[in-house]
């Protein structure tokens, strides 16, 4: 997608304060010596689904006016990126309902042009990849996380609610044929999909597909009990075990999963145990919500404003003194655990205003 002259411009602005603004700063290092290197950015809190883990299924979404615009996500990015960062994801919500999210990927993908962002990438429920996966690869993206927790057609909109299996399927299938890399992402939950994650993970790879296995995480209020939905991944893992050869990798891609080889297919399989084991002590990763609030960890809520010194000033310098106070408060680790006395996650936000 092409942008018009004006956007153009727009977007040039936003980036010459970002870089103006960190000339004379370094990268960014937390209190614990960890540079941080990968930035995940929400452009929106909506989706187009309302996963049972994720949202309740009568959300109340911000005002459109509270959200960052387009050209104050490609400042807040550039800023980032001009201190180290260099891998970047938008996320949402579903990212790919944000109306004119192409403008977006189009200007950001300069970076990559320049060398100063290694990847550009984004996690997607798959609903709009018919849509978007040529535009998302000519604009330099070259892998996605797809989220998939079923081949069930059933059991998947029961879990999304409102999904359609035929839909993610042929999303699946543009992006392949344009070229993307394709991660699966499976929640794995207790009672509903664990009898067929061999299969999914048997599936996946034959597609030439990498698959991650996630615990569920302790986040928002959504009217279903964590308890019942929590299934340890070491339990997990044994039963795989069973019927799938496991070898342990040294692979890494950035991100919390460790990695396994399964024998009989060849592919990599990821396990994202927040609950379980606590994948913190190389953290390199900051988010920032749909509306400029930076959470230097998805288990803590303290969080920093970037959207007030980003409204402020035209120059980038009240940004970069934000970003640089609130990754000195970047803790050690997290504080996923779910209260069994009351049956609730301690952090009362939902991952959709974090961003997956």
């Amino acid at each position: 997608m092409a942008m018009d002259g004006g956007a153009t411009r727009d977007f040039q602005v936003g980036a010459l304060g970002a870089l103006g603004g960190a000339q004379g700063r370094g990268p960014l290092i937390d209190p614990f010596g960890r540079t941080i290197s990968y930035l995940r950015v929400s452009v929106t809190d909506r989706c187009d689904f309302r996963c049972v883990y994720c949202m309740s299924e009568n959300m109340t979404f911000l005002p459109k006016a509270d959200l960052l615009t387009l050209e104050e996500l490609d400042r807040l990015c550039s800023a980032f990126i001009a201190r180290g960062v260099r891998k970047l994801r938008l996320t949402g919500g579903e990212p790919l309902v944000r109306r004119g999210i192409m403008t977006l990927f189009a200007s950001l993908s300069r970076h990559l042009d320049t060398g100063h962002l290694d990847e550009l990438t984004l996690t997607t429920n798959g609903s709009q990849l018919a849509k978007y996966a040529d535009d998302l690869k000519a604009h330099g993206v070259k892998r996605v996380n797809l989220s998939l927790d079923t081949l069930d057609a059933e059991k998947f909109r029961a879990i999304t609610r409102w999904g359609s299996l035929p839909q993610i399927l042929a999303g699946i299938d543009a992006a392949q044929a344009a070229g993307l890399k394709i991660k699966i992402n499976a929640v794995v939950l207790k009672g509903v999909n664990e009898d067929e994650l061999a299969r999914l993970v048997e599936w996946a790879h034959g597609r030439g597909m990498d698959v991650t296995l996630i615990e569920v995480m302790p986040l928002g209020e959504i009217g279903a009990g964590r308890l019942e939905q929590y299934l340890p991944l070491s339990l997990v893992r044994a039963r795989l075990s069973e019927r799938l050869t496991l070898e342990d990798l040294d692979y890494r891609t950035g991100g919390p999963a460790r990695y396994v080889r399964v024998a009989e297919t060849g592919g990599r399989l990821g396990f994202i145990t927040p609950l379980t084991h606590n994948f913190c002590e190389s953290c390199n990763r900051v988010r920032v919500t749909c509306t400029g609030t930076l959470y230097m960890c998805l288990g803590q809520e303290d969080a920093a404003d970037l959207r007030q010194p980003l409204r402020a000033s035209e120059a980038d310098d009240l940004l970069h003194a934000a970003i640089e106070q609130a990754i000195s408060r970047k803790p050690k680790g997290h504080d996923f655990i779910i209260d069994r006395r009351h049956q609730r996650p301690v952090l009362a936000r939902h991952m959709s205003v974090t961003g997956g």
